[in-house]
């Protein structure tokens, strides 16, 4: 059964960080590349980054560049979302899902419960 759990969110003021973590399990972690994606509320849900199963070749939405640092520990199966100075408009609910580099898209239906960011004064 192929689980994600994130964590690691949680309430910030603008210009500060946070690292998400997910765990995984039921699939060949290194098989995959790794996706975060958020949710705003009253918004899709919306690609954010993906780091590759290979050479660790990483891309990001333009709007995070510079700020967000994917990475992955392989031995762990677990994903991680470095976010540093955070904007209010990073508020959302953050998901993790595998895939492949090329096609973004996520790999299994299932999901977790995600984890909340919000970027507040």
């Amino acid at each position: 059964q192929v689980q994600f759990v994130e964590s690691g969110g949680g309430l910030v003021q603008p210009g500060g960080s946070l690292r998400l973590s997910c765990e995984t399990s039921g699939f060949v972690f290194t098989g995959y590349s790794m996706i975060w994606y958020r949710q705003a509320p009253g918004k899709e849900r919306e690609f954010v980054t993906i780091i590759s199963n290979g050479i660790n070749v990483d891309d990001y939405i333009d709007s995070v560049k510079g700020r967000f640092i994917a990475s992955r520990d392989n031995v762990k199966n677990t994903a991680f979302l470095q976010m540093n100075n955070l904007k209010p408009e990073d508020t959302a609910v953050y998901y993790c899902n595998a895939g492949s580099w090329v096609k973004r898209i996520p790999e299994f239906d299932s999901w977790g419960q995600g984890t909340a960011v919000t970027v507040s004064s």
